[in-house]
């Protein structure tokens, strides 16, 4: 099938502004870095971001989505309570074990509480406790991990146990698949991201002398970057310190990430000049409110002869702060689409052009369905093809 691309001249002509900017430079020197604007898809800046790295605790991040995917099936429930193994305890249990949540031997702790040890304070130990109870080992739950990150998309990356803790390379990512991740978990798990990624710190057990222990939540925006609100550090020999993190300012959210940085203090000063050169040296331009209509797609075989493209949520491209350029707007889909389609499914994509910038692809979904055409209606379509018929 051709590839159907019709030109949106009234949108082009709206989008059309006098001068040129060029792309904005970003002055910093990390290793790999990575930042894209969900509000567009547009990537504002890659560095290395296809490299396979060892995440170290960025790794929990998809601990933590796999939970909320299960916690979404209804499979699991929050309430849910997992013993730590003893042998567990044992294993992630002391200054050699990394960061922890403090937990006891037996003790029963529910999966919202192991959830916050994961994500708040990267405890190793809650997460591996948190995997031998949802699937049995820490083995059978890193193949779960591995079929999420598949299903995702995330072509670069593979996961070999829950915590990040190095593993002769079994489990590496790309800079560019944790921001996949993280768009994915923020996208499909507003609520759960809320709630878990969004804890400034978490209690829980007690010191030698009995008293509670709180730790800060280790995100290096937080306090630092208005509307900062996840995600994961990440720090081991071989890694380096990485960060994933996200904040939305009026509306618009970007996501980055920073790996291979060679101090803590660097990665909190790295990070927070990063996303606030993202947030300042670009702007947003609405093309598309949710639910509006922008065009048509041709339809093969259906009840009806084309179906209207509507957009599934605020649509907006990126371009450089200052003076706007020109930019084409074009509908592509692969068409004509067959029928049946869903209303609300996926069938088409705006594409914006714009100099010194990589294509923008917005998503576009079906306004309405159509059902497949009746028998007598393909007799006659196929007399009409036949007879050479409009």
């Amino acid at each position: 099938m051709s590839k159907a691309s019709v030109l949106l001249a009234v949108a082009l002509t709206a989008m059309v502004a006098p001068g040129h900017a060029e792309r904005p430079r970003y002055d910093g020197d990390p290793p790999i870095a990575y930042l894209i604007d969900m509000s567009s898809g547009a990537v504002l800046f890659a560095r290395d971001a296809d490299r396979r790295i060892p995440p170290a605790s960025m790794a929990k991040m998809m601990t933590a989505h796999v939970a909320f995917d299960l916690l979404d099936e209804g499979e699991i429930s929050l309430d849910q309570e997992c013993m730590v193994r003893p042998e567990t305890w044992r294993q992630w249990h002391g200054p050699s074990a990394g960061s922890t949540m403090f937990l006891s031997p037996g003790e029963r702790v529910s999966i919202e509480n192991l959830l916050y040890g994961v994500v708040t304070v990267s405890g190793n130990d809650a997460s591996v406790v948190l995997a031998e109870c949802l699937s049995g080992t820490e083995t059978a739950f890193a193949a779960l991990m591995n079929r999420k990150a598949e299903e995702l998309g995330l072509e670069n990356s593979r996961f070999g146990n829950s915590t990040g803790w190095p593993d002769e390379g079994r489990t590496y990512v790309t800079a560019r698949d944790l921001a996949r991740l993280a768009i994915a978990t923020i996208r499909r798990y507003p609520e759960y991201y809320s709630q878990f990624y969004g804890r400034r710190e978490f209690t829980w057990g007690e010191t030698m002398s009995g008293q509670p222990i709180t730790q800060p939540n280790r995100n290096p925006l937080m306090g630092n970057v208005d509307g900062a609100d996840g995600l994961k550090t990440g720090h081991t020999e071989e890694a380096g310190y990485g960060f994933t993190g996200s904040a939305v300012q009026n509306g618009r959210r970007l996501v980055m990430v920073l790996a291979g940085l060679d101090s803590y203090r660097g990665r909190i000063s790295e990070a927070t000049r990063f996303m606030e050169w993202g947030f300042n040296a670009w702007r947003s331009v609405q093309l598309v409110s949710s639910g509006g209509r922008v065009g048509t797609a041709r339809v093969q075989g259906g009840s009806a002869g084309e179906v209207g493209l509507v957009a599934p949520r605020d649509l907006a491209v990126t371009v450089p702060a200052g003076l706007a350029s020109e930019r084409q707007v074009k509908i592509v889909y692969e068409g004509p689409i067959r029928a049946p389609i869903a209303e609300g499914q996926h069938i088409a994509d705006l594409v914006v052009e714009t100099p010194d910038m990589p294509a923008q692809r917005l998503p576009l979904v079906a306004a309405e369905a159509v059902g497949e055409r009746g028998f007598f209606g393909r007799v006659w379509a196929g007399l009409k093809s036949l007879l050479g018929i409009g």
